[in-house]
């Protein structure tokens, strides 16, 4: 069975939109990748989508999605983006939380940073959740 990501943050606009499209790309259907805010916002945010097409990935499918006991209950790993006590906590589950600066407002000079260091945690999370990858 395939582990289950979670990436949550308040407005699943930037920060853990950023994570799931990139985890995506990376596990290539080796983990089933989730994303949800515990306040979802009303659009993705421009900087982070603009750094991600840069990268050539596709967030077409992609908006923002509030969190579900399903999503949290499924979820193997949850990775928590700035939300504090915005995102509930769901007992027995392994919790991430990541320090990340929140992109909203800011230009894509700015956004580029935050969406590398996203970049390599989701990386190494790959590694720890599926084991080394075969050539």
């Amino acid at each position: 069975m395939k582990p289950v990501v979670l990436f949550l943050c308040i407005h699943n606009s930037g920060r853990s939109l950023a994570a799931k499209v990139l985890l995506d790309h990376y596990a290539a259907g080796r983990v089933d990748v989730r994303s949800a805010g515990s306040e979802p916002g009303d659009q993705l945010n421009p900087s982070v989508v603009a750094v991600l097409h840069e990268r050539g990935l596709d967030t077409t499918r992609e908006f923002p999605k509030p969190l579900t006991n399903d999503d949290a209950y499924a979820a193997d790993v949850v990775v928590t983006m700035g939300c504090g006590d915005a995102c509930p906590f769901y007992p027995g589950k392994r919790y991430l939380d990541w320090d990340l600066t929140d992109p909203a407002g800011l230009p894509i000079e700015q956004v580029r940073p935050i969406v590398d260091d996203i970049d390599r945690r989701v990386q190494a999370l790959l590694a720890e959740v599926t084991g080394p990858a075969t050539p």
